[in-house]
Protein backbone atom coordinates (compact mmCIF):
# COMPACT_ATOMS: atom_id res chain seq x y z
CA UNK A 1 0.00 0.00 0.00
CA UNK A 2 1.40 3.58 -0.95
CA UNK A 3 1.60 6.57 1.33
CA UNK A 4 -1.64 8.16 -0.25
CA UNK A 5 -3.61 4.73 0.07
CA UNK A 6 -2.12 4.54 3.67
CA UNK A 7 -2.85 8.14 5.01
CA UNK A 8 -6.80 7.53 3.26
CA UNK A 9 -7.64 4.95 5.58
CA UNK A 10 -6.40 6.11 8.48
CA UNK A 11 -8.28 9.36 7.89
CA UNK A 12 -11.48 7.59 6.97
CA UNK A 13 -10.55 5.14 10.34
CA UNK A 14 -10.33 8.87 12.15
CA UNK A 15 -13.34 10.12 10.73
CA UNK A 16 -15.43 7.02 11.78
CA UNK A 17 -14.43 7.21 15.24
CA UNK A 18 -14.71 10.78 15.68
CA UNK A 19 -18.16 10.49 14.18
CA UNK A 20 -19.50 7.31 16.32
CA UNK A 21 -17.74 8.59 19.30
CA UNK A 22 -18.39 12.37 19.25
CA UNK A 23 -21.01 13.03 16.68
CA UNK A 24 -23.03 9.51 16.88
CA UNK A 25 -26.50 9.88 19.75
CA UNK A 26 -24.65 9.02 23.10
CA UNK A 27 -26.32 6.39 25.74
CA UNK A 28 -27.87 7.93 28.53
CA UNK A 29 -27.44 6.42 31.96
CA UNK A 30 -30.36 8.16 33.60
CA UNK A 31 -33.09 7.13 30.87
CA UNK A 32 -34.51 4.16 32.74
CA UNK A 33 -34.45 4.85 36.44
CA UNK A 34 -37.37 5.11 37.88
CA UNK A 35 -39.67 8.12 38.11
CA UNK A 36 -37.71 9.74 35.43
CA UNK A 37 -40.13 9.62 32.39
CA UNK A 38 -42.36 11.13 34.73
CA UNK A 39 -41.80 14.43 33.49
CA UNK A 40 -43.58 17.88 33.79
CA UNK A 41 -44.03 18.98 30.26
CA UNK A 42 -43.64 22.44 29.04
CA UNK A 43 -47.32 23.21 28.11
CA UNK A 44 -48.85 24.98 25.60
CA UNK A 45 -51.87 27.66 26.90
CA UNK A 46 -54.17 25.00 25.21
CA UNK A 47 -52.73 22.57 27.53
CA UNK A 48 -52.75 24.46 30.54
CA UNK A 49 -56.95 25.16 29.66
CA UNK A 50 -56.96 21.53 29.54
CA UNK A 51 -55.05 20.92 32.48
CA UNK A 52 -57.55 23.68 34.25
CA UNK A 53 -60.53 21.49 32.66
CA UNK A 54 -59.09 18.03 34.27
CA UNK A 55 -59.26 19.56 37.66
CA UNK A 56 -63.02 21.01 37.43
CA UNK A 57 -63.73 17.18 36.16
CA UNK A 58 -62.02 15.57 39.40
CA UNK A 59 -63.93 17.94 41.80
CA UNK A 60 -66.96 17.20 39.56
CA UNK A 61 -66.73 13.02 40.55
CA UNK A 62 -67.15 11.83 44.36
CA UNK A 63 -64.61 12.40 46.69
CA UNK A 64 -62.54 13.60 43.97
CA UNK A 65 -60.83 10.61 42.71
CA UNK A 66 -62.91 7.77 40.89
CA UNK A 67 -62.21 3.75 40.57
CA UNK A 68 -59.83 3.29 37.39
CA UNK A 69 -61.19 0.50 34.93
CA UNK A 70 -59.04 -1.32 32.68
CA UNK A 71 -59.74 -3.33 29.17
CA UNK A 72 -57.55 -5.71 28.08
CA UNK A 73 -56.70 -6.13 23.96
CA UNK A 74 -54.88 -8.91 22.25
CA UNK A 75 -54.21 -9.84 18.87
CA UNK A 76 -51.44 -11.96 17.81
CA UNK A 77 -50.00 -8.80 17.35
CA UNK A 78 -49.91 -6.73 19.67
CA UNK A 79 -51.55 -6.35 23.47
CA UNK A 80 -53.40 -3.01 24.53
CA UNK A 81 -54.52 -1.98 28.03
CA UNK A 82 -57.36 1.05 28.04
CA UNK A 83 -58.38 2.75 30.80
CA UNK A 84 -61.68 4.72 31.85
CA UNK A 85 -60.09 7.74 33.03
CA UNK A 86 -58.90 9.70 30.28
CA UNK A 87 -60.19 6.84 27.52
CA UNK A 88 -56.28 6.55 27.22
CA UNK A 89 -54.00 4.05 26.54
CA UNK A 90 -51.62 2.93 29.49
CA UNK A 91 -50.02 0.26 27.81
CA UNK A 92 -49.33 -1.16 24.49
CA UNK A 93 -47.29 -3.75 23.62
CA UNK A 94 -45.97 -5.30 20.25
CA UNK A 95 -44.99 -8.95 19.38
CA UNK A 96 -41.70 -9.12 17.54
CA UNK A 97 -40.75 -12.07 15.46
CA UNK A 98 -38.36 -14.03 18.44
CA UNK A 99 -41.89 -13.95 20.48
CA UNK A 100 -41.16 -11.32 22.82
CA UNK A 101 -43.50 -8.57 24.01
CA UNK A 102 -42.09 -5.15 23.88
CA UNK A 103 -44.34 -2.23 25.46
CA UNK A 104 -44.08 1.12 23.81
CA UNK A 105 -45.22 3.37 26.77
CA UNK A 106 -42.43 3.60 29.02
CA UNK A 107 -42.59 2.89 32.29
CA UNK A 108 -44.13 6.16 34.48
CA UNK A 109 -45.31 7.98 30.83
CA UNK A 110 -49.34 6.62 30.90
CA UNK A 111 -51.61 7.44 30.43
CA UNK A 112 -50.84 8.34 26.25
CA UNK A 113 -53.85 9.93 24.31
CA UNK A 114 -55.57 10.84 27.25
CA UNK A 115 -58.48 13.19 27.19
CA UNK A 116 -58.98 15.05 30.54
CA UNK A 117 -57.24 12.15 32.61
CA UNK A 118 -59.80 13.20 35.51
CA UNK A 119 -62.93 12.65 33.90
CA UNK A 120 -64.40 8.89 34.89
CA UNK A 121 -65.56 7.82 31.67
CA UNK A 122 -68.30 5.39 30.84
CA UNK A 123 -67.40 2.40 29.29
CA UNK A 124 -70.19 2.20 26.69
CA UNK A 125 -68.96 -0.90 24.69
CA UNK A 126 -66.02 -2.90 24.45
CA UNK A 127 -64.24 -5.42 22.65
CA UNK A 128 -61.10 -6.61 20.18
CA UNK A 129 -62.07 -4.95 17.69
CA UNK A 130 -63.66 -1.51 18.43
CA UNK A 131 -64.10 0.09 22.61
CA UNK A 132 -66.33 3.12 23.14
CA UNK A 133 -65.99 5.78 25.48
CA UNK A 134 -67.83 8.23 26.57
CA UNK A 135 -68.31 11.23 29.40
CA UNK A 136 -70.79 13.92 29.80
CA UNK A 137 -69.56 17.35 31.80
CA UNK A 138 -72.06 18.96 34.08
CA UNK A 139 -70.19 21.80 32.25
CA UNK A 140 -72.91 21.06 29.70
CA UNK A 141 -70.00 19.31 26.70
CA UNK A 142 -69.92 15.99 25.90
CA UNK A 143 -66.69 13.86 24.59
CA UNK A 144 -67.14 10.25 23.26
CA UNK A 145 -64.00 8.55 22.28
CA UNK A 146 -64.03 5.31 19.65
CA UNK A 147 -60.93 3.09 19.10
CA UNK A 148 -61.41 0.78 16.23
CA UNK A 149 -58.91 -1.54 16.15
CA UNK A 150 -57.42 -3.73 13.41
CA UNK A 151 -56.52 -7.24 14.62
CA UNK A 152 -54.11 -8.29 12.21
CA UNK A 153 -52.35 -4.78 11.53
CA UNK A 154 -50.67 -2.34 13.54
CA UNK A 155 -52.91 1.20 11.60
CA UNK A 156 -56.15 1.96 13.94
CA UNK A 157 -58.48 4.44 14.41
CA UNK A 158 -59.66 6.83 16.76
CA UNK A 159 -62.46 8.97 16.52
CA UNK A 160 -62.82 11.87 19.23
CA UNK A 161 -66.92 13.22 19.11
CA UNK A 162 -67.25 16.60 21.06
CA UNK A 163 -70.77 17.90 21.17
CA UNK A 164 -72.92 20.46 23.11
CA UNK A 165 -75.33 19.24 25.93
CA UNK A 166 -76.21 22.67 27.06
CA UNK A 167 -76.62 26.07 24.99
CA UNK A 168 -73.96 28.62 24.35
CA UNK A 169 -71.46 26.49 26.58
CA UNK A 170 -67.81 26.64 25.10
CA UNK A 171 -66.32 23.65 24.10
CA UNK A 172 -62.94 22.55 25.58
CA UNK A 173 -59.36 21.92 23.64
CA UNK A 174 -58.74 18.65 22.36
CA UNK A 175 -55.44 17.27 22.65
CA UNK A 176 -53.51 14.24 21.33
CA UNK A 177 -50.54 13.30 23.16
CA UNK A 178 -47.77 10.83 22.97
CA UNK A 179 -44.68 10.71 25.92
CA UNK A 180 -42.49 11.74 27.41
CA UNK A 181 -40.66 8.75 24.92
CA UNK A 182 -41.72 5.79 23.31
CA UNK A 183 -41.11 2.37 24.79
CA UNK A 184 -37.79 -0.37 23.36
CA UNK A 185 -36.37 -3.40 24.49
CA UNK A 186 -33.87 -3.68 27.62
CA UNK A 187 -30.48 -3.99 25.07
CA UNK A 188 -31.51 -0.89 23.27
CA UNK A 189 -32.61 1.59 26.76
CA UNK A 190 -29.19 2.94 27.50
CA UNK A 191 -29.48 5.03 24.36
CA UNK A 192 -33.18 5.21 23.73
CA UNK A 193 -33.87 9.06 25.19
CA UNK A 194 -30.52 10.05 22.46
CA UNK A 195 -32.50 8.41 19.38
CA UNK A 196 -36.11 9.52 20.22
CA UNK A 197 -37.49 11.73 18.00
CA UNK A 198 -40.35 14.20 17.31
CA UNK A 199 -40.77 14.18 13.56
CA UNK A 200 -43.63 15.00 11.23
CA UNK A 201 -44.12 14.39 7.02
CA UNK A 202 -44.94 17.13 4.74
CA UNK A 203 -48.10 17.17 3.27
CA UNK A 204 -47.07 18.94 -0.04
CA UNK A 205 -46.07 16.62 -2.65
CA UNK A 206 -42.63 15.06 -3.22
CA UNK A 207 -43.41 14.65 1.08
CA UNK A 208 -40.39 15.49 2.87
CA UNK A 209 -39.79 14.13 6.74
CA UNK A 210 -38.71 17.09 9.02
CA UNK A 211 -37.28 16.38 12.86
CA UNK A 212 -39.23 18.81 15.27
CA UNK A 213 -36.96 19.96 17.72
CA UNK A 214 -38.19 23.04 20.05
CA UNK A 215 -40.75 25.19 18.44
CA UNK A 216 -44.51 24.12 17.56
CA UNK A 217 -45.15 23.66 13.34
CA UNK A 218 -48.69 24.28 12.20
CA UNK A 219 -50.18 20.86 11.45
CA UNK A 220 -51.71 21.99 8.24
CA UNK A 221 -48.23 21.73 6.54
CA UNK A 222 -47.52 17.83 7.59
CA UNK A 223 -49.85 14.60 6.78
CA UNK A 224 -48.95 13.18 9.55
CA UNK A 225 -47.13 13.44 13.30
CA UNK A 226 -44.79 11.11 15.38
CA UNK A 227 -42.71 10.05 17.84
CA UNK A 228 -39.78 7.47 17.32
CA UNK A 229 -36.77 6.16 18.30
CA UNK A 230 -34.68 3.19 16.58
CA UNK A 231 -37.06 0.73 15.87
CA UNK A 232 -40.46 1.42 16.87
CA UNK A 233 -43.37 4.39 15.64
CA UNK A 234 -46.14 6.10 16.87
CA UNK A 235 -47.96 8.07 14.43
CA UNK A 236 -50.74 10.24 14.37
CA UNK A 237 -52.41 10.44 10.56
CA UNK A 238 -55.63 12.85 10.81
CA UNK A 239 -58.12 12.22 8.17
CA UNK A 240 -58.02 15.97 7.78
CA UNK A 241 -55.18 18.18 8.62
CA UNK A 242 -57.42 21.43 9.08
CA UNK A 243 -58.66 19.92 11.99
CA UNK A 244 -55.78 20.69 14.22
CA UNK A 245 -53.27 23.19 14.95
CA UNK A 246 -49.94 22.49 15.95
CA UNK A 247 -47.20 19.59 16.54
CA UNK A 248 -45.36 20.37 19.67
CA UNK A 249 -42.38 18.78 20.87
CA UNK A 250 -41.31 19.12 24.80
CA UNK A 251 -38.98 17.93 26.66
CA UNK A 252 -38.10 18.49 30.39
CA UNK A 253 -34.28 18.76 29.74
CA UNK A 254 -31.50 16.68 26.96
CA UNK A 255 -31.60 13.62 29.91
CA UNK A 256 -35.27 13.12 29.10
CA UNK A 257 -37.28 12.13 26.22
CA UNK A 258 -39.22 13.92 23.62
CA UNK A 259 -43.34 14.57 24.40
CA UNK A 260 -45.42 15.14 21.18
CA UNK A 261 -48.45 17.10 21.18
CA UNK A 262 -50.80 17.80 19.08
CA UNK A 263 -53.43 20.22 19.34
CA UNK A 264 -56.54 20.48 17.91
CA UNK A 265 -59.07 23.44 16.77
CA UNK A 266 -62.03 23.88 18.91
CA UNK A 267 -64.98 24.86 16.26
CA UNK A 268 -65.24 29.05 16.49
CA UNK A 269 -69.33 28.70 16.46
CA UNK A 270 -68.74 25.80 19.23
CA UNK A 271 -70.95 23.32 16.46
CA UNK A 272 -70.12 19.76 17.38
CA UNK A 273 -67.07 18.33 15.85
CA UNK A 274 -65.39 14.53 15.36
CA UNK A 275 -61.97 14.37 15.02
CA UNK A 276 -60.78 11.48 13.10
CA UNK A 277 -57.26 10.55 13.24
CA UNK A 278 -55.67 6.92 12.29
CA UNK A 279 -52.83 5.91 14.42
CA UNK A 280 -49.85 3.66 13.89
CA UNK A 281 -48.11 1.63 16.64
CA UNK A 282 -45.38 -0.54 15.93
CA UNK A 283 -42.38 -1.18 14.23
CA UNK A 284 -40.55 1.07 11.74
CA UNK A 285 -40.03 -2.03 8.87
CA UNK A 286 -39.17 0.18 5.99
CA UNK A 287 -41.17 -2.59 3.75
CA UNK A 288 -43.90 -2.94 5.79
CA UNK A 289 -44.55 0.52 6.19
CA UNK A 290 -44.12 1.56 2.47
CA UNK A 291 -47.50 -0.78 2.17
CA UNK A 292 -49.50 2.35 3.70
CA UNK A 293 -47.93 4.63 0.84
CA UNK A 294 -48.62 7.97 3.00
CA UNK A 295 -44.39 8.17 3.78
CA UNK A 296 -44.22 6.56 7.49
CA UNK A 297 -41.29 4.16 5.56
CA UNK A 298 -39.31 8.02 5.20
CA UNK A 299 -38.98 7.61 9.52
CA UNK A 300 -36.20 4.71 8.68
CA UNK A 301 -32.92 6.60 8.69
CA UNK A 302 -30.65 5.64 5.98
CA UNK A 303 -28.47 8.49 6.60
CA UNK A 304 -26.79 10.76 3.52
CA UNK A 305 -26.86 7.50 1.56
CA UNK A 306 -30.41 6.67 2.03
CA UNK A 307 -30.66 5.74 -1.83
CA UNK A 308 -27.93 3.12 -1.68
CA UNK A 309 -29.43 1.83 1.73
CA UNK A 310 -32.94 1.10 0.27
CA UNK A 311 -31.41 -0.60 -2.70
CA UNK A 312 -29.23 -2.82 -0.51
CA UNK A 313 -32.11 -3.76 2.18
CA UNK A 314 -34.34 -4.19 -1.32
CA UNK A 315 -31.41 -6.89 -2.83
CA UNK A 316 -31.00 -8.11 0.81
CA UNK A 317 -34.49 -8.97 1.03
CA UNK A 318 -34.63 -10.43 -2.62
CA UNK A 319 -31.78 -12.93 -1.36
CA UNK A 320 -33.65 -13.33 1.63
CA UNK A 321 -36.31 -14.73 0.13
CA UNK A 322 -34.00 -17.16 -1.47
CA UNK A 323 -31.35 -18.19 1.50
CA UNK A 324 -34.26 -17.59 4.66
CA UNK A 325 -30.69 -16.24 6.50
CA UNK A 326 -29.80 -12.33 6.36
CA UNK A 327 -26.17 -13.38 6.93
CA UNK A 328 -25.71 -15.43 3.77
CA UNK A 329 -27.57 -12.75 2.11
CA UNK A 330 -25.27 -10.22 3.14
CA UNK A 331 -22.51 -12.26 1.59
CA UNK A 332 -24.28 -12.37 -1.63
CA UNK A 333 -24.61 -8.99 -1.69
CA UNK A 334 -20.81 -8.31 -0.75
CA UNK A 335 -19.77 -10.71 -3.04
CA UNK A 336 -22.18 -8.70 -6.27
CA UNK A 337 -20.52 -5.20 -5.35
CA UNK A 338 -17.20 -6.79 -5.58
CA UNK A 339 -17.51 -8.04 -8.66
CA UNK A 340 -19.26 -4.91 -10.34
CA UNK A 341 -16.04 -2.77 -9.13
CA UNK A 342 -13.74 -5.25 -9.90
CA UNK A 343 -12.67 -3.22 -12.95
CA UNK A 344 -11.83 -0.65 -10.93
CA UNK A 345 -10.26 -3.32 -8.15
CA UNK A 346 -7.96 -4.43 -10.72
CA UNK A 347 -6.49 -1.46 -12.01
CA UNK A 348 -6.21 -0.31 -8.33
CA UNK A 349 -4.42 -3.42 -7.61
CA UNK A 350 -2.32 -3.52 -10.21
CA UNK A 351 -1.01 0.33 -9.26
CA UNK A 352 -0.23 -1.07 -5.83
CA UNK A 353 1.40 -3.81 -7.26
CA UNK A 354 3.35 -1.54 -9.38
CA UNK A 355 4.54 0.23 -6.28
CA UNK A 356 5.50 -2.15 -4.54
CA UNK A 357 7.36 -3.58 -7.50
CA UNK A 358 9.06 0.48 -8.22
CA UNK A 359 9.70 0.71 -4.16
CA UNK A 360 13.35 -0.12 -4.43
CA UNK A 361 13.78 2.43 -6.80
CA UNK A 362 12.28 5.09 -4.98
CA UNK A 363 14.20 4.22 -2.08
CA UNK A 364 17.52 4.32 -3.85
CA UNK A 365 16.82 7.76 -5.00
CA UNK A 366 15.46 8.98 -1.47
CA UNK A 367 18.89 8.05 0.17
CA UNK A 368 20.72 9.81 -2.87
CA UNK A 369 18.72 12.91 -3.13
CA UNK A 370 17.66 13.34 0.40
CA UNK A 371 19.62 16.77 0.80
CA UNK A 372 18.12 18.16 -2.66
CA UNK A 373 13.87 18.27 -2.11
CA UNK A 374 13.29 19.00 -5.39
CA UNK A 375 15.51 16.36 -7.43
CA UNK A 376 13.74 13.93 -5.23
CA UNK A 377 10.43 14.95 -6.48
CA UNK A 378 11.71 14.79 -9.82
CA UNK A 379 13.18 11.54 -10.17
CA UNK A 380 10.45 10.15 -8.30
CA UNK A 381 8.30 11.81 -10.91
CA UNK A 382 10.72 10.09 -13.38
CA UNK A 383 10.59 7.21 -12.28
CA UNK A 384 6.57 7.12 -12.04
CA UNK A 385 6.63 8.51 -15.42
CA UNK A 386 8.85 5.30 -16.85
CA UNK A 387 7.57 2.80 -14.93
CA UNK A 388 3.78 3.91 -15.49
CA UNK A 389 3.27 3.54 -12.48
CA UNK A 390 -0.19 5.75 -10.65
CA UNK A 391 0.90 6.81 -7.14
CA UNK A 392 -2.82 7.59 -6.33
CA UNK A 393 -4.33 4.75 -8.25
CA UNK A 394 -4.47 2.70 -5.02
CA UNK A 395 -7.02 5.01 -3.97
CA UNK A 396 -9.74 4.60 -6.08
CA UNK A 397 -11.78 0.90 -4.41
CA UNK A 398 -11.42 2.82 -0.97
CA UNK A 399 -13.19 5.47 -1.80
CA UNK A 400 -15.74 3.73 -4.12
CA UNK A 401 -16.57 1.75 -0.48
CA UNK A 402 -16.64 4.44 1.59
CA UNK A 403 -20.40 5.11 0.64
CA UNK A 404 -21.31 1.79 0.58
CA UNK A 405 -19.82 0.88 4.05
CA UNK A 406 -22.35 4.84 5.13
CA UNK A 407 -25.03 2.54 3.54
CA UNK A 408 -24.63 -0.71 4.89
CA UNK A 409 -24.00 0.83 8.55
CA UNK A 410 -26.94 3.23 8.50
CA UNK A 411 -29.31 0.37 7.28
CA UNK A 412 -27.85 -2.40 9.26
CA UNK A 413 -28.28 -0.51 12.18
CA UNK A 414 -32.18 1.29 11.42
CA UNK A 415 -33.75 -1.66 9.48
CA UNK A 416 -36.48 -3.63 11.31
CA UNK A 417 -36.20 -5.86 9.12
CA UNK A 418 -32.74 -7.21 9.82
CA UNK A 419 -33.35 -6.83 13.74
CA UNK A 420 -33.11 -9.99 15.74
CA UNK A 421 -31.94 -11.60 13.03
CA UNK A 422 -29.47 -14.71 13.21
CA UNK A 423 -26.93 -15.90 10.56
CA UNK A 424 -24.87 -18.90 12.18
CA UNK A 425 -23.77 -20.64 15.45
CA UNK A 426 -23.14 -17.53 17.81
CA UNK A 427 -24.19 -14.66 15.31
CA UNK A 428 -28.02 -14.64 16.80
CA UNK A 429 -28.36 -10.38 15.63
CA UNK A 430 -27.36 -9.26 12.86
CA UNK A 431 -27.93 -5.60 14.35
CA UNK A 432 -26.03 -5.81 16.81
CA UNK A 433 -22.52 -7.23 18.09
CA UNK A 434 -22.11 -10.87 18.04
CA UNK A 435 -20.90 -11.34 21.37
CA UNK A 436 -19.14 -14.46 21.39
CA UNK A 437 -18.60 -14.94 24.91
CA UNK A 438 -18.49 -12.83 28.42
CA UNK A 439 -14.97 -13.05 30.24
CA UNK A 440 -15.81 -11.31 33.51
CA UNK A 441 -16.46 -7.54 32.90
CA UNK A 442 -15.08 -7.88 29.19
CA UNK A 443 -17.60 -9.59 25.99
CA UNK A 444 -15.68 -10.91 23.19
CA UNK A 445 -16.78 -10.17 20.07
CA UNK A 446 -15.30 -12.96 17.40
CA UNK A 447 -15.99 -11.51 14.06
CA UNK A 448 -14.18 -8.17 14.57
CA UNK A 449 -11.00 -10.14 15.76
CA UNK A 450 -11.03 -12.36 12.67
CA UNK A 451 -11.56 -9.21 10.81
CA UNK A 452 -8.59 -7.95 11.99
CA UNK A 453 -6.68 -10.67 11.56
CA UNK A 454 -7.57 -10.60 8.40
CA UNK A 455 -6.78 -6.98 7.61
CA UNK A 456 -3.35 -7.43 8.94
CA UNK A 457 -2.65 -10.59 6.47
CA UNK A 458 -3.77 -8.10 3.77
CA UNK A 459 -1.56 -5.41 4.91
CA UNK A 460 1.53 -7.72 5.11
CA UNK A 461 1.27 -8.77 1.47
CA UNK A 462 0.50 -5.77 0.18
CA UNK A 463 2.48 -3.35 1.90
CA UNK A 464 5.47 -1.25 -0.05
CA UNK A 465 6.40 1.59 2.25
CA UNK A 466 10.30 1.30 3.30
CA UNK A 467 9.59 3.95 6.04
CA UNK A 468 9.23 2.29 9.21
CA UNK A 469 7.19 4.71 10.88
CA UNK A 470 5.13 4.44 7.61
CA UNK A 471 5.05 0.56 8.07
CA UNK A 472 4.66 0.82 11.78
CA UNK A 473 1.05 3.30 11.26
CA UNK A 474 -0.14 0.32 8.20
CA UNK A 475 0.22 -2.37 10.90
CA UNK A 476 -1.75 -0.32 13.37
CA UNK A 477 -4.51 -0.15 11.23
CA UNK A 478 -5.72 -3.21 12.04
CA UNK A 479 -5.99 -2.77 15.34
CA UNK A 480 -7.83 0.89 14.57
CA UNK A 481 -10.34 -0.96 12.66
CA UNK A 482 -11.08 -3.95 14.74
CA UNK A 483 -11.71 -1.40 17.79
CA UNK A 484 -13.23 0.41 15.83
CA UNK A 485 -15.81 -2.55 14.58
CA UNK A 486 -16.11 -3.74 18.17
CA UNK A 487 -19.34 -2.35 18.63
CA UNK A 488 -20.54 -2.17 15.07
CA UNK A 489 -23.81 -4.88 13.91
CA UNK A 490 -22.37 -8.26 13.31
CA UNK A 491 -23.54 -7.72 9.70
CA UNK A 492 -21.90 -4.90 9.00
CA UNK A 493 -18.54 -6.66 10.41
CA UNK A 494 -19.72 -9.57 7.95
CA UNK A 495 -19.59 -7.47 5.15
CA UNK A 496 -16.36 -5.83 5.66
CA UNK A 497 -14.60 -9.30 6.46
CA UNK A 498 -16.53 -11.01 3.36
CA UNK A 499 -15.49 -7.46 1.30
CA UNK A 500 -11.82 -8.27 2.90
CA UNK A 501 -11.54 -11.82 2.31
CA UNK A 502 -12.75 -11.36 -1.37
CA UNK A 503 -10.34 -8.71 -2.27
CA UNK A 504 -7.48 -10.53 -0.53
CA UNK A 505 -8.04 -13.27 -3.39
CA UNK A 506 -8.16 -10.15 -6.06
CA UNK A 507 -4.92 -8.83 -4.71
CA UNK A 508 -2.93 -12.13 -4.36
CA UNK A 509 -4.22 -12.87 -8.22
CA UNK A 510 -2.99 -9.42 -9.32
CA UNK A 511 0.77 -9.60 -7.12
CA UNK A 512 1.10 -13.44 -8.64
CA UNK A 513 0.50 -12.37 -11.96
CA UNK A 514 2.56 -8.71 -11.65
CA UNK A 515 5.49 -10.97 -10.05
CA UNK A 516 5.54 -13.85 -13.09
CA UNK A 517 5.15 -11.09 -15.96
CA UNK A 518 8.48 -9.29 -13.84
CA UNK A 519 9.87 -12.59 -13.68
CA UNK A 520 9.25 -13.23 -17.87
CA UNK A 521 10.59 -9.75 -18.68
CA UNK A 522 13.44 -10.66 -16.91
CA UNK A 523 14.35 -13.62 -19.03
CA UNK A 524 13.57 -12.16 -22.30
CA UNK A 525 15.68 -9.39 -21.71
CA UNK A 526 18.23 -11.93 -20.87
Amino acid sequence: MNKNSMLFLVFSAMTLLVYYYFAAPKPNPEQNQPGQTQTVQTQTAQSAANAAESVSIIKESDGGFVQEETINIETARYRATLSNRGAAVIQWSIKERNGEWVDLVLPGAAPMMANFPGANYKIVSKSNEKVVFEYASAQGWKITKTYTLSQDSFMHNLNIALARTKEEVKLPNIELDWGPGLGTDAKEMKENTSVTRIIAFTATKPGKLKVLKKEPEPFGLFRWAAIDNRYFLAAFIPEKSIDFDQITPSRQSKKHPFSLHINAITPADNASKDYSVDFYIGPKGFTFLRTFNIGLESAVDFSMFGFLGKWALAVLSYFYKITHNYGWAIIMLTIIIQIIVMPLSLKSYKAMAAMKRVQPMIKEIQDKFKGDPKRLQAEMLNIYKTQKVNPLGGCLPMILQLPIFWAFFSMLRNAYELRNEPWILWVKDLSAPDQFMDLGFLTINLLPLIMGLGMFLQQKMTAVSSDPMQRRIMYLMPIIFTFLFWTFPSGLVLYWLTNSVFSMGLQYFVLKKDKERVQLSGVNRA
